[in-house]
Order: C-alpha cells, then sequence, then structure tokens
C-alpha cells in the first residue's frame, strides 16, 4: 500500500536570528527585507484582550481563526484571555500545546467524527455547536453520550444583515429546527446553549439586539432549560474612512437587549476575533516596480493581502524611505501583488506620496485579522518574516486601549 504524506502548504513566518531596534522603520532600515514583513504588536493584542473583558458582561472566547500566529496567542493570554473558539482539530491541537489549561470550544457545526472524539479525549474539549440533528447524534456516538460533562450549544441561523462579511446561508437551523434541537440536546447536556453569528465587521450594534431577540423566542419555543447565550463575533475595527461605533455600544446593546428578553439568568459568551487582534499586526511591502498609479509589490491577495482584493477593504499605509521620508503629496494607488496571476490586484486606493519608487517599503497596517491566517502558497510567493515591535497601531479603534509607540 502506498504511504500517504500530509503536507502544509505555507512556509511559516521566520524571525530573523539577529538583534534589531523594537520599532519598525528602523527595523526595516537595518534589514531592507524582500520578502514581505509582518511586524507584530503583543502589547496592543493583549491591551485589546483585556479592554474586550473589561467590557463584555461574560465569558471571552477568542476566535482562533482569525489569527492563529503562535505568538498572538501567547499575547491574548497575556492579556487574561483563557477560553478559545476552535473549528478544527489543528486548531484544538495547537491550543493545547500551548496552555495546558485553557478552555477550548468546538464551535464549528460540522466536524468530521474524528476531530470530535480526539477533541474529546485527548484535548479535553467538552463544548461543541451543532445545527442539525445529524450533528448532534454525531457528537452523541463519538463522545459516548457526554459521561455528564458535555455542552452543546445550537447555532441559530439569522437573515443577511449589515455586517461586511455576510455569513447567513451556511451554518444555522431555523427558529422551529432550533427549538427541537435544544429539546433534543437537552438530556445529553450538562451545559445547553444557543449561538448566531451576526457577520463579521458588522458596524450596527443593532444587529445583536435583533439577534438576541430572536434567540429568545427560540428559547421560549423550545421549553426547555438553557444555560449559555453566545452573541459570536462581528465586532468590528477602523479602517481606512470606516469609524465604527466604540466597543461599549456593541456591549451595552447586549446587555440590554438581554435584560429586555429576559436572559439575565443565562451565562454570556462572546467570540471575538478581528476586533482583538487586527491592529496587532502590519505587514512591510517592498515596492518591486512603479507603473502609473499602480505599485508592483511583493505581497498580494494571495498573502496576507486576500481582503484587500475582492472584498475591496482600504487599510492604512505609510511609507518607510530608510534616510529619509518624503515631503510629496498624498496620492492614491492601486496595488499589484506578486503572483502572476491578473487577480492579484488591490484597488485601494492607498494614499501615499506622490514620488514613491521602486525599492521603498510600505507598512500596512490592520493586517492582524487574517493577514497571516489567509497565506497561500501560490506561485511559490508564500516566504515571510515575522518581528514583535512596540509602535502603536497604524489606526486606532475606539474603546480599545493602545499602547504608545515607545
Amino acid at each position: 500500500m502506498p504511504e500517504i504524506r500530509f503536507r502544509g502548504a505555507v512556509a511559516p513566518l521566520r524571525r530573523p536570528a539577529v538583534n534589531l531596534p523594537s520599532s519598525v522603520a528602523p527595523m526595516v532600515a537595518a534589514l531592507r527585507p524582500e520578502q514581505p514583513l509582518h511586524c507584530l504588536r503583543p502589547a496592543t493584542i493583549a491591551a485589546a484582550a483585556a479592554a474586550f473583558r473589561a467590557s463584555f458582561p461574560g465569558r471571552v472566547l477568542y476566535a482562533v481563526k482569525c489569527n492563529p500566529e503562535p505568538a498572538v496567542l501567547r499575547a491574548l493570554w497575556s492579556g487574561g484571555l483563557r477560553h478559545f473558539d476552535c473549528a478544527s482539530l489543528g486548531e484544538v491541537r495547537l491550543v493545547r500545546s500551548m496552555f495546558a489549561e485553557a478552555s477550548i470550544h468546538f464551535m464549528h457545526p460540522v466536524k468530521a467524527r474524528g476531530a470530535i472524539r480526539e477533541a474529546w479525549e485527548r484535548h479535553g474539549v467538552s463544548d461543541f455547536v451543532l445545527d442539525s440533528a445529524e450533528e448532534l447524534q454525531k457528537i452523541l456516538d463519538e463522545t459516548g453520550r457526554g459521561s455528564g460533562r458535555l455542552g452543546l450549544v445550537v447555532r441559530l441561523a439569522l437573515p443577511k444583515g449589515p455586517a461586511v462579511y455576510d455569513l447567513s446561508g451556511k451554518f444555522g437551523a431555523q427558529e422551529a429546527e432550533a427549538a427541537l434541537l435544544l429539546r433534543a440536546a437537552r438530556p445529553h447536556a450538562a451545559r445547553l446553549g444557543v449561538s448566531f453569528h451576526v457577520g463579521s465587521q458588522c458596524l450596527e450594534p443593532a444587529a445583536y439586539t435583533r439577534a438576541v431577540a430572536l434567540a429568545a423566542r427560540v428559547i421560549q419555543a423550545a421549553g426547555v432549560q438553557v444555560d449559555v447565550l453566545d452573541v459570536g463575533g462581528g465586532y468590528p475595527v477602523a479602517y481606512p474612512e470606516v469609524m465604527p461605533p466604540p466597543l461599549r455600544a456593541f456591549t451595552s446593546a447586549i446587555a440590554a437587549a438581554v435584560e429586555v428578553e429576559g436572559l439575565e439568568d443565562l451565562e454570556l459568551w462572546a467570540e471575538p476575533g478581528r476586533a482583538l487582534v487586527a491592529g496587532g499586526t502590519s505587514v512591510v511591502l517592498q515596492v518591486q516596480h512603479r507603473r502609473g498609479d499602480a505599485l508592483f509589490v511583493n505581497d498580494g491577495v494571495y498573502g496576507a493581502l486576500s481582503d484587500a482584493g475582492a472584498p475591496g477593504f482600504r487599510f492604512p499605509v505609510r511609507l518607510l524611505r530608510p534616510g529619509g521620508g518624503s515631503a510629496a503629496p498624498l496620492v492614491p494607488f492601486a496595488f499589484f501583488g506578486p503572483t502572476c496571476d491578473s487577480a492579484d490586484r488591490m484597488e485601494g486606493p492607498f494614499l501615499l506620496p506622490a514620488d514613491v519608487s521602486e525599492g521603498d517599503w510600505i507598512e500596512v497596517g490592520q493586517l492582524g485579522a487574517y493577514g497571516s491566517a489567509l497565506r497561500t502558497a501560490f506561485n511559490g510567493f508564500d516566504r515571510a518574516g515575522i518581528l514583535e515591535v512596540t509602535d502603536a497601531p497604524l489606526l486606532e479603534t475606539p474603546g480599545y486601549q493602545v499602547v504608545a509607540a515607545a
């Protein structure tokens, strides 16, 4: 029988084995990197975690899919996070290998049987999300019906909402089905919960109000005791020309809705991802060619800038030119990534000095969310470095403590 070999597609982020300055600009001047350089701000991430924990009236689970870089997870841990929302066995293994005392919650509504079994038997995972009778049965089969410690959380379907990334349509049980699932799960659950997700980068606090009201209707229709209300993720961050309401507007809306709907006795969970880590990483690119108002750079939609492609996210940028900056006025540019694919284009616009040219470096901010998680090995452009810095984020989001540059 032939041997089956499994491999990862993306080269790991590498740390230069030299002593360097702790700020981005002098670091770039020293390294003069020709490959993308991820600049991690651990203090910013830890502060965001602490701020979210202080504002949210419940348990905070970090959505690991947003950025699974171990240095990011360590920064979150230092900010007081002890709960992790994992969507795969790989994420479960990673978190458990780093934090023996972490609470891991398997929040993907459709899981492989082997993943359920290993998470339960080897990694101490007891909380599982489901949105169908088949998934409930799968969980019961692979956990031996729970042994009195099983947490079961029914995910609700939401109608299309105002979030930038709409997450409706793939997961979630409709109201009547969700009530039936709660009844079916109750006899097997040490903890029974209801969850929803309003969509990623949701700019409207009232979206959570409406979702809590839906959850309350489902709980009432089920007629069984429910212990947990998981209000999911979606908490937004700032991007150029996008300034969301402050964090407190969202957590206050959730708390008020819980009170209005009479759900105060339920334990509240949240699953932030972008809100905790977006400002915690920037990526330094090098300009390899200029063609009019388009810059060819060494990273793109198949690397850290996926959200700048088809989704059209804009990101804060600044020119890094060792030996001096530029007094030229800021003008809009588009980016082309390094691959041979013409779709590797980022419209921006990215505002940079008019004299930017080949050989210059550009720092792109707000890439801690999904910037490293969505990297691919397409065309062989999978090499990148990572370093920790003390700079403040390029753009601040209201409601989070930020760390000033050293």
